[in-house]
């Protein structure tokens, strides 16, 4: 099949999983895009949202209806690395009267892993999963296991509570492709979900494509052409992020630190996979500014003057935009 056909099956496939979705979740349409874009561009989410917006119901409905493994995992203050990628233990054979070790696996060995209030545990446990996400790969004793594909990781942070918390380094946070900021339902939504949560009434989730689909499908997002001019933009809007090179005002004021060449790479990506998903063959300027906010947000370090002024990365990011 080309890969004209197999953008057009794609988005037809895409449009079924939102509406799958959607029997489930009320509202929440950015996150929904945003977690797919990011699903296809072979990218791992931070999603920050107060408690009760259905996050972890959100991406336990995406696996449903993607027909992958899932696992969540609630991240606490005392949770070991062995507890995410797994442990070693002691087998008496019986026959032989020996003993061995034989490697189990933990919960990182799934398609889609949920680290839920990942900031509530310690670096060092942090930094196992981080690994597992970069590599995707776990060693242990010497022996290195392959994570299946496709693997996606969906971490949540409260931004409310930050007592007992590990705030997540920014090298860290970089691993993120998107940070998808969750905001309260409308009036009407919050009557839907009231309504459709106090009752006995159940929906079944349909399964609308599996793994080996959403592997092709990745492979196709890697394929579709880009235009200089868009890359261009790209590059740019990063690189004004930046105060030392010759950016905004608002940047050399309210930024210490921009963003580093990884935002390129996945505003690119994002922009690729955005247009694949609508069914267009080629990404514009228009999908990179799409999803300008949720690759730069949680890379853009701000300083004590933006903190005190109420200055956000966010307004940061589109008064670049407008400018460029």
């Amino acid at each position: 099949m080309s890969d004209i056909k197999l953008v057009e099956e794609l988005a037809q496939r895409i449009t079924t999983v939102k509406g799958e979705i959607a029997k489930v979740i009320v509202g929440q349409h950015d996150a929904v895009d945003q977690l797919l874009i990011s699903l296809f561009a072979r990218g791992h989410c931070l999603l920050v949202g107060v408690p009760g917006l259905a996050k972890t119901l959100l991406i336990r409905t995406l696996a449903e209806s993607l027909h992958l493994s899932y696992s969540r995992v609630q991240f606490t203050p005392d949770l070991m690395p062995g507890d995410i990628t797994g442990t070693e233990v002691i087998e008496d054979n019986v026959s032989t009267g020996q003993k061995s070790f034989r490697f189990i696996k933990g919960p990182v060995f799934a398609n889609i892993v949920l680290a839920d209030e990942i900031n509530r545990t310690p670096p060092k446990t942090q930094a196992a999963l981080l690994e597992a996400m970069q590599e995707h790969s776990v060693t242990a004793s010497g022996t290195t296991y392959r994570l299946e594909e496709p693997f996606f990781v969906l971490a949540t942070q409260n931004p409310i509570e930050q007592e007992g918390t590990y705030p997540l380094p920014e090298a860290q946070l970089d691993r993120f492709m998107f940070n998808i900021r969750l905001d309260y339902p409308s009036h009407a939504e919050e009557i839907d979900v009231v309504k459709s949560t106090t009752s006995g009434q159940t929906f079944s989730v349909a399964k609308v494509m599996d793994g080996a689909d959403i592997i092709a499908f990745q492979d196709l997002v890697r394929r579709v052409p880009v235009a200089d001019n868009v890359v261009e933009h790209a590059v740019r809007l990063v690189r004004a992020t930046r105060p030392a090179n010759d950016s905004m005002k608002i940047v050399k004021d309210f930024i210490s630190y921009g963003a580093g060449p990884r935002a390129s790479q996945y505003l690119v990506l994002g922009a690729k996979s955005r247009a694949a998903l609508s069914g267009r063959f080629t990404p514009s300027v228009d999908d990179v500014n799409s999803v300008a906010s949720s690759v730069l947000r949680h890379r853009l370090v701000t300083n004590f003057s933006a903190e005190a002024e109420g200055v956000t990365s966010d307004r940061i990011v589109e008064d670049l935009i407008r400018a460029m």
